[in-house]
């Protein structure tokens, strides 16, 4: 196969597929996950800093630095397997340790994560996720003591999981250390492979979860800016009727507002785009655990439904609400701007007619000027001519006023026909 026949992309696109495999752990074992965002524009933030963490961490374990590029990386950190990985907006921390610490969801088990290394990371925390793996009694009930231990009542879940093959609990609740707890019970003999889906189904239940839930605060904040321009838009479009306000001073309001809205859309459409993204992550890992009752327990969906889609639908609310006040002001813009153009329309009318009125009335004054020229060339003309034809008249006996007054029509009329030959030769030279 000649290598030019393949698209440059061809074997990347393929080896991603292959990059993130779930990890294949075995009970007893403790899973310890770190999700770090940065507060601020994180999707273009510098990815250099997030592997220069990575790499302390490996550094004070002895570990293999990752690649200065790399957007994986697995590595064994003493007991612990740690794998690495970067998305569009945060980093993760995984760590896999056999057995379980001496008290349970104790901090011991998070230590791989030194406080002072977090402390320094280039982003903060958005979420901590402590996971124990055991093993299931062979009665289910016996675990029912201990959850009630561990999680708070009003809010946990627990959950039969892939056909009854493991019991998945946690009451979403963060602990006095940072962390959210997730206690996971498998039969004896799942498969390494199965157990560690399940955990990478919860790290990531949680973590886009609390991804989605970014879009609540904007949406909350978005809310605020809203309320307070609404009425500004209604004013506007209440005294687009009113005749007496200029429609030119409404319009400057009016895309003052506008400005104000695409500027917040175009700032929010991201978050919102990342919202969705998120919640269908979510409830694709809920949809692929295959949850059933459990102990008549509350189940993920219905933990879902009452506490995290409402806050999804306030965000959607808000994303509705700012495109319809976008749409008006854009429905209002144009209204206002034909209303504009027709009193434009309306004021060029009138000056076309002032302009014909005052052509009309430049004509005349030019016919009444043209008049009074000839008058004045041909008394000139008629001065002149006496005095060049007085000899003339004195030879032939003839009196100075009788000549004048016989040369006076003749003058008149030649000047007035060389004015009017004059005037046929601009309007022809016009044409």
């Amino acid at each position: 196969m000649n290598d030019e026949d393949e698209h440059p992309l061809r074997y990347a696109l393929v080896n991603e597929l292959h990059a993130r495999p779930s990890p294949r752990l075995k009970a007893p074992c403790t899973a310890v996950f770190l999700a770090v965002k940065e507060p601020r524009d994180a999707a273009n933030r510098d990815r250099a800093r997030d592997v220069a963490h990575l790499a302390e961490l490996c550094a004070r374990h002895g570990a293999p630095s990752p690649d200065t590029s790399a957007g994986h990386y697995t590595a064994q950190l003493g007991r612990h397997q740690l794998r690495w990985e970067s998305h569009t907006e945060f980093v993760t921390y995984a760590a896999f340790a056999p057995g379980l610490p001496p008290r349970p969801f104790g901090p011991s088990a998070g230590a791989i994560f030194p406080e002072d290394w977090q402390h320094h990371a280039p982003g903060k925390r958005i979420a901590a996720v402590m996971i124990q793996v055991d093993f299931l009694p062979e009665d289910p009930a016996a675990i029912m003591p201990r959850l009630r231990e561990w999680f708070a009542a009003d809010s946990l879940a627990s959950v039969w999981v892939l056909e009854e093959a493991a019991v998945v609990a946690g009451d979403f609740r963060i602990d006095p250390d940072g962390w959210m707890r997730f206690a996971l019970f498998v039969k004896p003999g799942t498969q390494s492979g199965r157990i560690g889906r399940i955990v990478q189904r919860l790290t990531d239940l949680e973590t886009y979860r609390a991804m989605s839930m970014l879009g609540l605060g904007g949406a909350r904040q978005l809310t605020q800016q809203l309320n307070a321009l609404d009425p500004q838009l209604n004013d506007i479009l209440q005294g687009m009727a009113d005749e007496s306000r200029p429609a030119d001073a409404v319009l400057h309001e009016l895309l003052t507002v506008s400005a104000r809205l695409e500027r917040t859309a175009t700032q929010q459409s991201f978050r919102f785009g990342a919202t969705a993204a998120y919640e269908a992550i979510v409830m694709d890992r809920v949809a692929s655990l295959r949850e059933s009752r459990f102990m008549g327990g509350q189940m993920l969906t219905e933990f879902m439904a009452r506490r995290y889609h409402p806050a999804m639908r306030t965000v959607k609310s808000a994303e509705k609400r700012l495109a319809a006040m976008v749409d008006r002001s854009e429905r209002a813009g144009e209204l206002l701007r034909t209303r504009v153009d027709v009193q434009r329309s309306a004021q060029n009318q009138e000056l076309m007619v002032r302009m014909d009125r005052r052509a009309d009335l430049q004509l005349r004054l030019q016919h009444t000027v043209e008049g009074l020229s000839v008058v004045a060339i041909s008394y000139y003309a008629v001065g002149l001519l006496g005095y060049a034809l007085y000899p003339v008249a004195h030879a032939l006996h003839v009196d100075k006023a009788v000549m004048v007054a016989a040369l006076t029509p003749l003058v008149v009329a030649g000047v007035w026909l060389a004015m009017r030959r004059i005037k046929a030769r601009l309007h022809a030279g016009g044409h």
